[in-house]
């Protein structure tokens, strides 16, 4: 059972999703603060790995839609990256076609070891892009960062990107990230966490709060493996009071929920995900008593 079976099961098909757009607003998802200076960006915000399709419109088509729908719920921050094969490409295409640029908060990554090949990347991203700035450049997994870091603030400081940050998804590179986070000055981490691996919550979120870096979360569904663990079972009850209609909604607000999460960047390549995952923007989160329960409830599967 994959993340489409769930949606339909769920949700009755796409129209609740669509009726749900129409009676909450995009003024009615929440926002968070950008620690370092205030900014707010919606929570729920667009991971890209599987934009690299090729120039078709049947490829490019149903991205097209979804970034139609993320526009329409008033999403910020769409999050790619050179190595996400054609998707800065395609994302430059489509966000030109929409005319959205000005409504999103954009941001991709670098991964090369030397200055010269990082800027030479970093250039081919904003062609790409088809944006003369970014909204953050990110270090990708941690490769290069020694020699990276100081270009990202160079672009800082020029106005080519308006934040930096660093990410991962990896445990085994948590403590590198960890000596990362305490020495150097960054605006943003990216990291995965989900109910299946917490371990970014130990140290390196509360890390992140305590330094003023924003949270930008990947993985939420665990690569979707958290959507075959669930397959059996029937949402709890106790979750539709802090309004769960979907599985994807439970995963999405229990990482959302941690105090140091600023966004999550859920994959969505369908209108009907956009639908399921900015629903639980609309609704509150669960509460620290609540959170223990969906621990509890996934460890017992």
């Amino acid at each position: 059972m994959d993340r489409r079976t769930f949606t339909l099961a769920a949700l009755g098909a796409t129209a609740l999703g669509s009726m749900r757009l129409s009676s909450a607003s995009a003024s009615e998802v929440a926002k968070r603060a950008i620690p370092s200076t205030g900014e707010q960006i919606p929570i729920i915000g667009l991971g890209t790995n599987r934009y690299g399709v090729d120039e078709s419109d049947e490829a490019r088509a149903p991205l097209r839609e979804s970034l139609q729908r993320f526009r329409a719920w008033g999403g910020g921050m769409i999050d790619t990256a050179p190595m996400y094969r054609t998707s800065e490409s395609v994302l430059g295409d489509l966000i030109a076609e929409i005319d959205m640029r000005n409504t999103v908060f954009l941001a991709t990554k670098v991964d090369k070891n030397s200055p010269e090949s990082a800027r030479t990347q970093m250039l081919s991203s904003h062609e790409k892009l088809k944006s003369e700035a970014v909204d953050l450049m990110q270090i990708h997994n941690l490769r290069g960062w020694q020699t990276s870091l100081p270009l990202l603030n160079e672009w800082k400081e020029s106005g080519r990107a308006r934040y930096t940050g660093i990410s991962t998804s990896r445990s085994s590179q948590y403590e590198e990230l960890e000596m990362i986070l305490t020495n150097h000055n960054l605006d943003f981490v990216q990291l995965n966490y989900s109910l299946e691996q917490r371990e970014s919550a130990e140290r390196l979120m509360p890390l992140a709060a305590d330094r003023g870096i924003g949270v930008i979360i990947n993985r939420a569904f665990g690569g979707g493996r958290l959507f075959r663990a669930v397959a059996t079972q029937k949402i709890p009850e106790w979750a539709k009071e802090f309004g769960c209609e979907s599985w994807a909604q439970f995963l999405l607000k229990y990482a959302l929920s941690h105090p140091a999460a600023t966004v999550a960047i859920p994959g969505m390549t369908k209108a009907r995900h956009v639908d399921d995952n900015f629903a639980a923007a609309t609704t509150r989160m669960p509460t620290p008593a609540e959170r223990k329960l969906q621990e509890a409830f996934f460890d017992d599967l």
